[in-house]
């Protein structure tokens, strides 16, 4: 009869650890998606800064606008296009935000150099 009592008095324990483990996997969990989201975010705008300084360096005046055209609708951005002699340099800044409370990340900050060619200022 012992024997059965012990085994009684065991249970429920899997579920109290279980119960306990539960909010460590979910911040595990959130980490991960917001490593994933800090990684998405500076892609953003390494691309858009390739872009701006791209079509800037083609096209004088257009890169700003499509350096924001290169960016995921709704994120805070800003596009800052300098149009050198000789090159082009582009930098765009986008915040992240976060899912974990208490976190704040750095903005993604994305610069690209692209020589200008536009003809009227290298020549022919």
């Amino acid at each position: 009869m012992d024997r059965k009592r012990n085994w009684r008095s065991d249970r429920g324990q899997v579920a109290i650890e279980y119960i306990g483990f539960v909010p460590i996997l979910l911040f595990v969990a959130l980490c991960g998606i917001q490593l994933g989201w800090v990684g998405y975010v500076h892609e953003q705008a390494d691309t858009a800064a390739r872009t701006a300084a791209r079509v800037e360096a083609r096209h004088k005046g257009r890169g700003e606008a499509a350096g924001y055209a290169a960016i995921r609708e709704g994120l805070p951005a800003t596009v800052v296009v300098d149009p050198g002699a000789d090159a082009v340099t582009a930098t765009v800044t986008i915040r992240i935000n976060s899912i974990i409370p208490g976190l704040d990340p750095d903005d993604a900050v994305a610069t690209a150099i692209m020589p200008n060619d536009d003809p009227k200022v290298t020549g022919p």
